[in-house]
């Protein structure tokens, strides 16, 4: 089943210049929203409380949020956990709270929530330190240095240098828009999140290496082609693949958006921004550019050497 013929003729590279003007524009308000808003870390890299309640009928979330705002914690977040009668509540440390409370202290705080919920039952209390989740944090961001440098390695031993530089900056490109978003509208960033970002960047990736992957085969086909027509073919003929995927993807991530309660809301988000912002990227930022950097037949295909036949 195919959407789009492979003699399908979009001239894909004609808006290259407006896709680059977009893309920084995007790129350049996610960068300002990150550094003047920073991101609205999860209890995963703060740290805090988590406090699980069972309610014998479908809980009220604004009025269990209202109640709790009342007895002194403004900066609760009430979700549906499991059940519409299954309430978490996780509270943060306060500016002058230390990250590690001791135990008395948890106590009351427990205590004064249940106090504040008249018919919720615990059902359990968990404590999370910041420490784990830092180091999740340093380690996740290690983890997409080492990728990023890995891949311009693979891609420049595989194609060219130019399709490494066209998509580490793809690559780059995609996470960032997708945390600007996070950090603009003021979206809990957890670990859950994190591991969306890393899933998108793989998603990415895949499809970028396609497309690179069938420029090179196009022009070994058509040896009187340039760099900007062997472009537009490669992306045509890989329209149909692309669309599919990408599409198929989307309905399962928007099912999930919708129906898998608040718990996978960052998660999902995260997902459908970057299947949007990634199949974009591998068209506008990483074949654009890879044009820019002067991509020509001669750095995929070896030139034959003449044969000396001088005796």
């Amino acid at each position: 089943m195919e959407f789009f013929k492979h003699n399908t003729t979009i001239n894909f590279m004609a808006q290259r210049k407006w896709a680059a003007m977009l893309s920084v524009i995007l790129f350049t308000l996610s960068l300002i929203s990150l550094a003047y808003y920073g991101l609205n870390w999860g209890l995963d890299f703060t740290g805090g409380t988590q406090i699980q309640l069972s309610y014998p009928q479908a809980a009220d979330l604004v009025q269990i949020h209202d109640n709790l705002e009342k007895a002194g914690f403004p900066e609760a977040v009430v979700i549906s956990y499991g059940t519409s009668r299954d309430v978490l509540v996780s509270l943060v440390p306060k500016e002058n709270e230390p990250a590690m409370l001791d135990e008395k202290t948890r106590t009351a705080m427990v205590t004064k929530v249940l106090e504040a919920l008249p018919g919720a039952k615990m059902t359990q209390v968990d404590y999370i330190g910041p420490t784990v989740g830092q180091e999740m944090a340093s380690k996740g961001l290690m983890a997409i240095i080492i990728a990023l440098l890995g891949t311009m390695v693979y891609i420049a031993f595989r194609f060219d240098m130019r399709f490494a530089i066209g998509s580490t900056v793809a690559l780059v490109h995609d996470p960032i828009i997708i945390v600007g978003v996070f950090s603009f509208f003021h979206i809990e960033f957890n670990l859950i999140t994190l591991a969306a970002v890393l899933t998108v960047i793989g998603y990415s990736l895949n499809d970028t290496i396609v497309i690179f992957d069938r420029v090179r085969e196009n022009f070994r086909k058509f040896r009187k082609a340039d760099a900007l027509e062997v472009m537009n073919q490669s992306i045509n003929q890989t329209l149909s693949r692309t669309i599919m995927t990408s599409a198929l993807t989307l309905t399962v991530v928007l099912a999930l958006f919708f129906l898998g309660g608040t718990l996978l809301y960052g998660f999902a988000l995260a997902l459908i921004i970057g299947i949007v912002v990634g199949t974009y990227s591998s068209i506008y930022v990483a074949g654009s550019l890879t044009l820019a950097l002067g991509l020509t037949r001669q750095h995929l295909i070896a030139v034959p050497k003449e044969a000396d036949e001088r005796p």
